[in-house]
């Protein structure tokens, strides 16, 4: 073997030998930076473990015993028997339709009118966050307080709505009492409610665009419709998909405006799912059958974000 094959032996021995002491070196900074992290993470972690994951685990298990919050039948073992009868419980079927209703109705409202608020705010240039401000406010409000307020708008007697309407020669309205009515009334005070979070989400993004594809094509002939059809509306596409998938599964889980407002009434046409699995379980004390019915709704809603999510992938392939 020749002395320049014995040198570059050694040299590589010896940088190996170099690397090797750079990494035991490293190694304990390298753990002291993992255990930030964790000790960082921990606390989340135990608190996602300790009211979500075992929670939902205990909940799952409850699903398969004639479990009562009065006592009797705490540990009779049902197996599949609660998710059978939800299967043929058309009182929870019609509760599933009004969230469905719902969720249909509300959702293409909350979209739409959020983007145009948001085009038009975009549009001013002083004082826009005031605008800002005011379209956002009522989505700090706690429900409690937004029913409050709107349960007196809806009076029959001397609410603001029916009062301006009788001040005109119209008849007054029964907001909350009246079948069809009710939900329609529902879903008016959850797009006043709500909408403002997704007018922020809008606003966001349409800040994001240069004005100077704007006037690009303001100087090619382009009027406004052109310019937010063209322009504006493929170009928001991503805030588009976001907002819709948030707002579905959101408008599901009806319940607290239901709830609060009409009890489910007049006649359960605004009970919502949520609303009868709560029922079930606090007020009529079947806890087993309520997480049964927990779980068949959980895989409703797991089910449209399947349909949504893939909806969007087959839209990015195609764009």
């Amino acid at each position: 073997m020749s002395d320049t094959t014995l040198r570059q032996q050694a040299a590589r021995v010896d940088a190996q030998t170099r690397v090797s002491s750079q990494e035991q070196a490293r190694r304990p900074f390298r753990w002291r930076r993992e255990l930030t992290g964790w000790t960082f993470i921990l606390p989340l972690l135990l608190v996602y473990v300790l009211f979500l994951l075992i929670p939902i685990l205990l909940g799952f298990r409850l699903s398969f015993f004639n479990a009562s919050l009065v006592g009797s039948g705490l540990s009779q073992f049902t197996g599949l028997a609660n998710y059978l009868e939800v299967l043929r419980d058309p009182n929870f079927w019609g509760a599933v339709w009004n969230t469905v209703i719902f969720t249909v109705i509300s959702t293409p409202i909350l979209l739409i009118l959020s983007l145009i608020v948001a085009i038009m705010v975009n549009s001013i240039r002083r004082f826009q966050w005031v605008y800002r401000i005011a379209f956002f406010a009522p989505y700090t409000l706690s429900i409690t307080v937004m029913v409050l307020i709107w349960n007196w708008l809806y009076q029959p007697g001397y609410g603001l709505i029916n009062s301006a309407l009788t001040s005109i020669g119209l008849p007054s309205v029964n907001w909350l009492s009246e079948v069809g009515v009710a939900m329609a009334s529902i879903i008016i005070i959850t797009v006043w409610w709500t909408f403002g979070f997704n007018f922020l989400l809008y606003l966001a993004g349409l800040q994001q665009i240069s004005r100077d594809m704007y006037e690009a094509s303001a100087l090619d002939g382009a009027g406004w419709w052109a310019q937010v059809r063209h322009i504006t509306i493929p170009l928001l596409r991503r805030q588009t998909v976001l907002i819709l998938v948030l707002q579905v599964i959101a408008s599901l889980q009806l319940f607290g405006q239901s709830y609060l407002l009409t009890g489910g009434g007049p006649n359960f046409s605004t009970r919502s799912a949520i609303e009868y699995i709560y029922d079930s379980g606090f007020t009529n004390f079947r806890v087993g059958y309520a997480s049964a019915m927990s779980y068949l709704f959980f895989i409703v809603i797991l089910l449209v974000s399947l349909v949504q999510y893939g909806a969007v992938l087959r839209q990015r392939r195609n764009g």
